[in-house]
């Protein structure tokens, strides 16, 4: 380590920290940096919860930075502590749990928390604020019991739950104080669209209501109005506003105020220690939208790198906000006055508008709805104080020689100055997409996003991405540019697939090298893809390649976010000996195990082992993994069937140990969970499972492409069948036509959507013969493969050193 480098402690773990601190290393190396965040992740955006609270995307979908990334600039992150002061007498970040980090320098980024409404009842159970990934999850799991849900707040974080709402199923209510939605952001005009068409999409509204009071016992169950009204709702979500997160700087001695009150360049009260974001108070304001606290951390991290820089003057705050089509922007001045002009067009039929204003012939800001192609445009114009003239008018309006079409695209972008910012969340110029697509051959924004960072947080630069890239590639440009399985290539699964078998390609580095991939390397999405489409094409000739797996397929166990593991044996059809029962126990007490859960697939999980302690760990048990962390079958789950039950009529715990010892080991594209009922009365949960089997009197039914995650789906019924030896090849054709045709990462759920019911009947069921060569190429697939823990328990090469080879860059999958 470089003792001559400056030591930086980050305070916060979020977008404005972690953007700063990019900005630092385009510009030195000459930090030591470690950076704490209070939140069990990387760093994330969350501007994007409202998509994994619809189940869009998924919590990887939206990590900025990886584990990976960290490590590769050296950076100490400390995940889940929370900093409690900075010492300056010491200068030492000092964390809750003890520990304390010596600094040069300091940069806080704490943000915001939500702000609870100060009423009866706030503290009951089902009220949240809606604010990071936990409540994100809370929101997650109250859809699965609870059915009424109150937003209260109609303002953009607010409309984003209850729109997350509706999607998992939920009946919502936004209960707004004011007549208007949005209305610190939108005119009476704009709102009165934006809530027409949210209507529409299944939300409701109470609008001009105060609430005075949540009713309920332990748990909420209603509203109470000023008015005396009550609004009945099992769950609470409070959307009302953020106040900064000023509590490390207070517990410091550092001025503050609403905020944590910084100077133009960033600074606070304490020497070498600043501040950035959302919990900044700078010449008074307080931000809380994201191009601000960009444009902050880019004048800090000059200033911190001792590179000239123009204090900051403040911000023309903009807004944009989309849900499930629903666009809208607004920026500068909104509501019209006596000292303004108003430019404005209303299309009823089309459902947008467009409004302008001006102050002594001055433009100071705007409001769209529907189509916000011209955001970047109108911001841009709004921030310099552009004069509107004739020909101006004429291009943002649509009218005359310059209106509409690709000529106005092209002017907007031919004027934009080479060091206009086009992604104000990661602060990426038109010059720099510019270049990558004139000196990289670039052509669709995938590929930009995938190298600057462009489009990648909010999404609301995209339209001038595509626009750049449209003026630069002239005739070259498609528009519906063709999209790959990863921005490192255009080829679609298929495609690689048949590129695969027609060129006899073996290795993903040699795939990767004959089909022109963009990253010689390839990306975290797409080795692992490639991987498994070998494995499948070549099962008894591909040499697994490790260094392409996600982290927990190559520890065997499940990473925590405390960095240790948990370990779960397989118990086949959820049956398991007094015997192996003691072997548990006894290397749980012997490593020190911190818990031991029953799974809901019917195992043990043992939880927290360490990471040095799994080898002897699996040796001691002697028993098979449950393949809890692989792209495989992880569990058959059984009720007692007719060995126990009264009602059983087949023998569900049989069949089920039976089809999880023939078929585990496997690869699939995804994880694989399977039930065995005894009786139509459905205890192993069938329904939600990838192959669910219903025992009946006269034989079994076959039931596929159920889920009860996310994207909670229920399954499909194939067929019947009469036998077990029909029962077990049926469902190995399904495997196998799944392992075949499935995308990397696609579950069942989506695959039976994608393919399609009917085509899967037909080429299983209905066709005989394609059944039985599918179940011949399971058979010898299952003939290549064995427990891969055995392989490990018997390799040359010391235990110890097997799991130190482990790849950041799959960590996070």
């Amino acid at each position: 380590m470089n003792t001559n480098k400056k030591k930086l402690v980050v305070i916060g773990n979020g977008m404005a920290g972690i953007s700063t601190v990019e900005q630092i290393l385009k510009l030195t190396t000459n930090f030591e940096i470690t950076v704490f965040g209070s939140e069990p992740h990387p760093n994330y955006n969350r501007i994007m919860l409202s998509y994994v609270l619809e189940g869009s995307k998924t919590i990887d979908d939206i990590i900025l930075n990886d584990l990976n990334w960290y490590a590769d600039h050296g950076i100490t992150l400390h995940t889940g502590t929370t900093v409690t002061q900075i010492n300056e007498a010491t200068r030492e970040v000092v964390a809750e749990n003890g520990l304390r980090v010596p600094y040069d320098y300091v940069i806080i980024a704490t943000g915001s928390k939500p702000f609870i409404l100060p009423i009866p009842g706030s503290d009951k159970e089902g009220v949240i604020g809606f604010r990071d990934i936990e409540d994100c999850n809370q929101m997650l799991e109250a859809a699965k019991n609870y059915k009424k849900a109150a937003v209260i707040g109609g303002g953009l974080l607010g409309l984003e739950a209850a729109k997350g709402l509706v999607h998992l199923g939920m009946d919502v209510t936004v209960v707004h104080l004011m007549d208007d939605l949005m209305e610190r952001q939108l005119d009476s005009t704009a709102s009165a669209m934006l809530k027409a068409e949210l209507e529409r999409q299944g939300i409701k509204f109470a609008m001009g209501v105060q609430t005075t009071e949540l009713l309920g016992e332990e748990r909420v169950q209603g509203l109470k109005f000023k008015d005396g009204s009550v609004l009945e709702a099992d769950f609470v979500v409070m959307a009302v506003g953020i106040k900064p997160n000023i509590t490390v700087a207070a517990a410091s001695g550092i001025d503050t105020n609403r905020g944590i009150v910084v100077n133009d360049y960033m600074q606070t009260s304490m020497a070498n220690v600043y501040s950035v974001g959302e919990c900044n108070e700078h010449r008074g304001v307080c931000y809380g939208l994201v191009a601000p606290l960009f444009e902050q951390g880019m004048i800090l991290a000059k200033h911190i790198c001792n590179v000239h820089t123009v204090g900051y003057e403040g911000s023309v705050v903009s807004t944009k906000l989309k849900i499930s089509g629903v666009d809208v922007f607004s920026t500068g001045e909104f509501i019209d006055g006596p000292e303004h002009v108003v430019i404005a067009q209303k299309d009823e039929w089309k459902r947008t508008y467009k409004k302008i204003l001006l102050k002594d012939n001055v433009m100071v800001g705007a409001v769209l709805f529907g189509d916000i192609t011209e955001s970047a445009n109108l911001q841009k114009l709004i921030k310099q104080r552009t004069e509107m003239t004739d020909e101006l008018y004429a291009q943002l309006m649509g009218t005359g020689c310059c209106g509409g079409g690709a000529a106005k695209k092209s002017s907007s972008v031919d004027t934009m100055a080479d060091d206009e910012i086009v992604c104000g969340c990661n602060g990426v110029t038109k010059k720099a997409i510019v270049d990558v697509i004139t000196e990289q051959g670039l052509t669709t924004v995938d590929e930009i996003k995938a190298c600057t960072g462009a489009t990648r947080s909010c999404g609301g630069c995209k339209p001038v991405v595509e626009q750049i890239l449209q003026y630069v590639l002239g005739d070259g440009f498609k528009e519906t540019a063709k999209q790959g399985i990863c921005a490192c290539t255009t080829l679609s699964r298929d495609e690689i697939v048949a590129e695969i078998k027609t060129k006899g390609l073996s290795t993903t580095k040699e795939i990767m090298h004959v089909l022109d991939w963009s990253q010689p390397e390839g990306c975290s999405k797409c080795r692992p893809a490639l991987n498994y489409y070998l494995g499948m094409i070549y099962p008894d000739t591909h040499v697994d390649e490790k260094e392409s797996r996600f982290v927990n397929e190559r520890m065997n166990a499940n990473i925590q976010k405390d960095g240790t593991y948990t370990v779960v044996p397989r118990m086949y059809g959820g049956v398991t000996t007094p015997e192996d029962l003691k072997k548990i126990a006894d290397v749980s007490l012997k490593y020190d195990v911190k818990a031991v859960k029953v799974t809901g697939g019917q195992r043990l999980d043992l939880i927290g082992v360490k990471k040095e302690d799994l080898p002897k760990v699996w040796e001691e048990l002697d028993m098979p993994s449950g393949y809890a962390y692989a792209k495989s079958l992880r569990t058959v789950k059984t009720c007692v069937g007719s060995q126990f039950c009264r009602f059983g009529t087949q023998d569900s715990m049989g069949m089920g140990a039976l089809l999880e010892r023939k078929f585990e080991r496997l690869d699939f594209p995804a994880k694989f969970k399977m039930a065995v009922n005894g009786c139509p009365r459905n205890c192993a949960e069938s329904c939600t499972k990838d192959i669910g089997i219903v025992g009946n009197d006269g034989g079994w039914e076959i039931f596929i492409g159920g889920n009860g995650g996310i994207k909670a789906r229920l399954a499909d019924s194939l067929c019947k069948v009469k036998t077990d030896q029909e029962l077990i090849e049926i469902c190995g054709a399904v495997m196998q036509y799944y392992r075949e045709t499935g995308k990397y990462l696609e579950r069942t759920s989506e695959w039976v959507e994608r393919v399609g019911l009917e085509p899967i009947r037909a080429a299983i069921v209905e066709d005989e013969a394609n059944r039985k060569a599918l179940m011949e190429r399971i058979e010898f697939a299952l003939e290549q493969v064995e427990d891969p823990w055995k392989k490990v328990l018997n390799d040359e090469r010391t235990q110890t050193a097997l799991y130190n080879e482990l790849d950041p860059a799959l960590l996070q999958k």
